[in-house]
């Protein structure tokens, strides 16, 4: 068989056709395998999914009713709780969620306030449970978190609505838990009556254990955190145990209510007639679990001793509501505590904001609706108050600066001996009538108003959730910008208030250099710069009332500090003035006249010491 080129060629292209369509064919075999494969990989994991679904709802239900005949062979004669059921109550502020299991308030949602996500603010719910134990048996005890308790029809009383959770056995005993709401008021009156209470407590001790999770509410947690505390009433003052990460105490007969406090919201148990003792432990979330956006976690024991006595009636109370001082203050228990308006060392500034700070702010409220304006007004008029201080401060510093010459010419004159260099300089502010504390002072009584401010702005409610030019909410930082990164001691934001006060802080300190006296200590040349960059790390998470505060403050000191050296402040008069005085006797007072002696003696000594090394050097 002769193969001509042509027929050659054809076998080829007819092989490379074959292989072609053999190679494809194989090739979508392969594709349609694995489309096979991942459809019925897809429909595994449905399947799946679905079995997970059924099994984990089987297992619910196997809990609830697990958990549900564990509650009725613990709840002996009593019913024990099996599915949880809400009755609601509300009044003109709060919605309240009472459940069966238990008969208590499990949360109450305020009207009048939106949390940082603008969801309701809602107290109490997952995690809080007050509960008691009781004997429902011979040798048999059951927490009344596992009986079940059943409701009343709302019962209208006046401006009230009492709702009534009883639970009862067969023989008698019975557990009633009444509760009276008022139409606008955020504190709930709870009655505990038992009947039977010599069969229903081991020796009459009633333990009421409260459980709660406070949940965040506030847009910055890790601020919230640091705001939040355990608060309580005893022995006839408020005090507070901080948060820090987590702790436990005691309490003894003379308390009379502990709270939960969050920034601007608390929940607080309350007992009209106080109780034998009680005892508070309490975590805070690290921040590896703030995505549970929880704040603290409190578990605390109220006991009482109401042996004695057939039948028992506890009078109770509990609040669940905002942080206003105007509110917590007319129930006059001391809730009003719970707002800080001045702790620690600096506790005397409550004082200043009770009788000062709060009036004013109070009154320009009344007519102006921006909250940021009231706060500049508010500005002027603590300004306005502390003039005089103001205007001592900077004749002080005149005085320096036109007796600068003649200190320099004393510098030159002793040289290296300060000793005698500061009793010639004393000398000479005594002739001029010039006390070298007078300005220092001034600035020095100014420091209380900052504290008092700085404790108004971080527990004023009226600043939550108020926007004012970019800030959002001025209860808050204000953030222009998020950094992809966080700055040790800065945050993760840049706060433009902040910024403000900074630079207004700078040019105060810039202005100052340039109208005293040069300071000779480098450290305190340097020192008014680094007070204005330390306030850009201080204040950057601080509320944004705060920042706004201080950054009108210092535009009108700058102000002041301008308009009286260049129009009430005469250097010229004040040399005149100084001259007049260094020709007038001078008295001085005892404690002068020792100190000088004391001077004198130690000039003395100095010199005689002196004279020996240098007769020493000599030989």
């Amino acid at each position: 068989m002769n193969f001509d080129r042509n027929t050659i060629l054809g076998f080829v292209l007819m092989m490379v056709l074959l292989f072609g369509y053999i190679f494809f064919t194989n090739r979508q075999q392969v594709a349609l395998e694995k489309e096979k494969k991942r459809a019925a990989d897809s429909v595994a994991k449905i399947q799946a999914a679905q079995k997970k679904v059924i099994d984990t709802t089987q297992a619910k239900k196997d809990a609830v009713q697990q958990q549900a005949a564990s509650n009725q062979l613990a709840a002996g004669g009593f019913s024990g709780a099996a599915a949880e059921e809400i009755t609601i109550v509300e009044n003109q502020l709060m919605k309240i969620g009472f459940t069966n299991k238990g008969g208590f308030p499990k949360y109450v949602e305020l009207k009048n306030f939106k949390k940082y996500d603008s969801a309701g603010v809602v107290l109490g719910g997952e995690g809080h449970v007050i509960s008691y134990n009781v004997n429902t048996g011979t040798n048999q005890s059951a927490s009344t978190s596992q009986l079940n308790f059943t409701p009343s029809g709302i019962e209208k009383k006046g401006d009230a609505q009492i709702i009534r959770f009883t639970s009862a056995d067969s023989t008698g005993k019975s557990i009633e838990h009444i509760f009276t709401v008022k139409d606008s008021d955020y504190l709930i009156n709870w009655d505990v009556q038992l009947k039977g209470a010599g069969q229903l407590l081991t020796q009459g001790l009633l333990n009421i254990n409260w459980d709660i999770v406070t949940h965040q509410q506030e847009s910055d947690l890790k601020y919230e955190k640091g705001q939040s505390n355990i608060g309580y009433y005893e022995d006839g003052a408020y005090d507070f145990a901080a948060a820090g990460t987590g702790d436990n105490q005691k309490f003894g007969d003379k308390t009379k209510w502990i709270g939960v406090k969050q920034q601007f919201f608390n929940t607080s148990f309350l007992s009209a007639n106080g109780m034998s003792s009680a005892e508070a432990q309490w975590t805070v979330p690290t921040e590896e679990q703030d995505s549970l956006k929880q704040v603290l976690t409190t578990k605390t024991t109220f006991r009482y001793n109401l042996s004695g006595a057939a039948d028992a009636k506890l009078p109770l109370q509990l609040y669940y509501g905002p942080n206003d001082y105007h509110i917590l203050k007319k129930y006059e228990n001391g809730l009003q505590g719970h707002v800080q308006l001045g702790y620690g060392i600096f506790a005397f500034v409550k004082y200043i904001n009770r009788f000062v700070v709060m009036p004013v702010f109070d009154f320009f409220r009344q007519y102006i609706g921006s909250i940021g304006i009231v706060i500049m007004l508010l500005t002027f008029f603590i300004r306005l108050v502390i003039s005089p201080l103001t205007y001592s401060s900077y004749l002080s510093g005149a005085k320096m600066r036109v007796l600068k010459p003649d200190i320099e010419e004393l510098k030159k004159k002793f040289g290296d001996d300060q000793q005698a260099m500061s009793m010639e300089q004393m000398k000479l502010f005594r002739q001029a009538g010039v006390n070298p504390l007078g300005g220092c002072i001034p600035a020095l009584l100014q420091i209380p108003i900052f504290f008092a401010l700085y404790s108004f702005f971080n527990a004023n409610i009226a600043l939550r959730g108020e926007d004012f030019l970019w800030a959002k909410d001025l209860s808050a930082y204000d953030s222009i910008a998020h950094l992809p990164f966080s700055i040790p001691f800065y945050g993760d934001h840049v706060s433009l208030f902040t910024i403000t006060a900074t630079i207004t802080s700078f040019l105060i300190s810039v202005y100052n250099m340039q109208t005293t006296p040069t300071q000779d200590n480098p450290v305190m040349k340097y020192m008014i710069y680094f007070f204005p960059i330390m306030l850009l790390f201080i204040f950057n998470s601080l509320p944004s009332a705060l920042t706004w505060y201080y950054t009108v403050s210092n535009v009108v000191t700058l102000g002041l500090q301008f308009f009286i050296q260049k129009f009430i402040i005469s250097d010229e008069k004040i040399h005149a003035k100084i001259q007049a005085n260094k020709k007038k006797p001078v008295t001085k007072s005892k404690w002068q006249e020792k100190l000088e002696q004391i001077q004198n003696a130690n000039q003395q000594s100095a010199q005689k010491v002196k004279g020996m090394q240098n007769k020493g050097n000599k030989k």
